[in-house]
């Protein structure tokens, strides 16, 4: 199998950041180009949200063009380039995959997971805490589960489910104290407490959370442009229990 147009596709965002190529693509810099890669990347993950395949591939091509031009720009710094990119990634895959290039054995996808995540901690050896590497980029959703999985994988656990309920029910006690007292700052904290231990919920029952958290935002925004579509009159103009039984109508014109 030939890689032709990815070849050219190299080539041509060469030439865009050469001295005869487009002012725009020659001014960027990683950090300029930081917000492209986000947003590349979230478009990414609503096509495959979509299951809009013809999407995902447009899509997918936007991060690989993110991926090729942080290379070009390396490259031209002296740093590296997108030959040592994609060396780097396929020695990183066969040395976490001793089950398909290897001789080691595997029972289950578990067996995987655990081989992964015990052939990672030999490549990091710099990260002397369980909480190094967590990337301070991504949501803080994602952070506070990929935080609670770390902890849980040294035995930081729950010892049931219900002290872990009513761990929620005592953040959410000092949140209302802390309300009563009318103090921001501990509000605030407490808050953050509440959506942490939930997080916390969600991964004990081995749900994603901010899977659960895009999937009620999702139904919230179809429910509520429902309610737009069958209002009388302008929403700003119903009282709270107009709302409430206009909400009810729209939920049952959904199902």
């Amino acid at each position: 199998m030939g890689y032709k147009n990815l070849e050219e596709l190299i080539e041509v965002v060469r030439v865009l950041r050469s001295e005869n190529g487009c002012v725009w693509d020659r001014e960027q810099t990683h950090m300029s180009l930081r917000p492209n890669m986000l947003e590349e990347a979230y478009e990414a993950v609503d096509a495959i949200d979509e299951n809009d395949n013809v999407h995902l591939r447009e899509e997918l091509g936007d991060v690989l063009l993110q991926v090729l031009l942080h290379s070009q720009i390396a490259d031209e710094e002296g740093a590296f380039n997108i030959e040592d990119v994609a060396k780097e990634l396929k020695d990183k895959l066969i040395h976490r995959h001793p089950h398909v290039f290897g001789n080691v054995k595997v029972k289950n996808a578990d067996e995987v997971v655990k081989n992964w995540d015990i052939l990672k901690k030999e490549e990091k050896k710099d990260r002397v805490s369980q909480m190094d590497g967590i990337s301070k980029s991504q949501s803080a959703l994602m952070s506070a589960q990929k935080i609670s999985k770390r902890a849980v994988k040294v035995g930081f656990e729950w010892d049931k489910v219900e002290t872990l309920d009513n761990c929620i029910k005592s953040e959410f006690d000092e949140f209302k104290n802390a309300v009563k007292n009318n103090d921001k700052i501990n509000m605030e904290e407490e808050m953050g407490d509440i959506l942490f231990a939930v997080v916390n919920l969600a991964r004990w029952y081995k749900l994603d959370a901010e899977q659960c958290l895009i999937g009620a935002n999702n139904k919230f925004m179809k429910r509520f442009r429902k309610m737009e579509e069958i209002a009388e009159k302008p929403l700003e103009d119903y009282s709270f229990d107009e709302y409430d039984e206009l909400w009810k109508r729209a939920k049952s014109l959904l199902k």
